[in-house]
């Protein structure tokens, strides 16, 4: 039994040595024929690194030749099914711009946009990438407006200004909860510039609210009747607009505080 197992673990041995060998002899022939050939056996077979490292050694072969449209083609896909996502992006890019002619123009615009997509993070994380796939899916949409992907498209961009609305909100209530009063109240405003229409609206303009009375509060003596005239203004904004809030008690509390603040520099 015993004897056994070592005869089949040397077969396996061998017979991959074998295959690496024939991979190996393929890499190594300088016969571009053989290594498309190859190459294309490994991306139908999704052996995409094989085939990937095959596409490297031809593309220099077959550029500017019928063969090239196919190989760039299946090289940004091979990047792409390998997770190499901002190559993939740039390979498709490329390929939409070098063979304009082709009907796999469209796909691989979009594809390109969508390589950006997929490296999108957690809100939380840095949202360049998010940035990036917004504006290459719209410039998709103003490049292809009649594309049956266009609303894939707009509902890809929802999903990433969904994730840079987050991140905002994020980044300004982590401004607000450290104490940095005006650069949460500064955040808090530039939100609802960026995102007018964001379900978080009442909490945000709460907040900022609450924010420039905190930064009020602490301002130095030259700076504090101003700012309390501030805090006075957010809340009446806000009032008008949410009546019916359930912050409405705490910031009327602000504006009565604001106000008695504001009797010392009547005196």
């Amino acid at each position: 039994m015993k004897r056994s197992l070592i005869f089949l673990f040397l077969g396996l041995l061998i017979l991959g040595t074998s295959c690496k060998t024939e991979f190996e002899k393929i890499r190594s022939s300088n016969d571009p024929a053989k290594i498309l050939a190859a190459a294309d056996k490994f991306y139908n077979q999704k052996e995409y690194y094989k085939c990937q490292t095959l596409y490297e050694l031809v593309i220099p072969f077959y550029r500017g030749k019928e063969e090239a449209e196919d190989i760039f083609y299946n090289y940004a896909y091979a990047h792409y099914h390998l997770n190499q996502y901002l190559l993939s992006s740039h390979y498709f890019r490329n390929f939409a711009n070098t063979f304009y002619n082709s009907d796999r123009k469209e796909e691989a615009a979009f594809m390109s946009a969508y390589s950006q997509y997929q490296m999108s993070p957690n809100f939380k994380l840095d949202q360049s990438h998010s940035e990036k796939a917004i504006e290459a899916f719209q410039t998709f949409i103003n490049t292809y407006p009649t594309s049956s992907r266009v609303e894939e498209c707009n509902e890809l961009i929802d999903i990433m200004r969904e994730k840079l609305e987050e991140k905002a909100f994020y980044s300004s209530k982590l401004y607000y909860d450290m104490g940095e009063y005006i650069s949460a109240a500064n955040a808090f405003e530039n939100l609802l510039s960026e995102f007018p229409d964001t379900k978080r609206n009442e909490e945000v303009s709460y907040l900022m609210t609450k924010a420039s009375f905190l930064l009020a509060k602490d301002s130095v003596y030259e700076k504090k009747e101003k700012r309390f005239r501030e805090v006075i203004s957010l809340q009446e904004k806000f009032e008008k607009k949410y009546p019916k809030s359930k912050y409405k008690k705490e910031l009327r509390e602000l504006v009565e505080a604001s106000n008695s603040e504001l009797k010392k520099f009547r005196s």
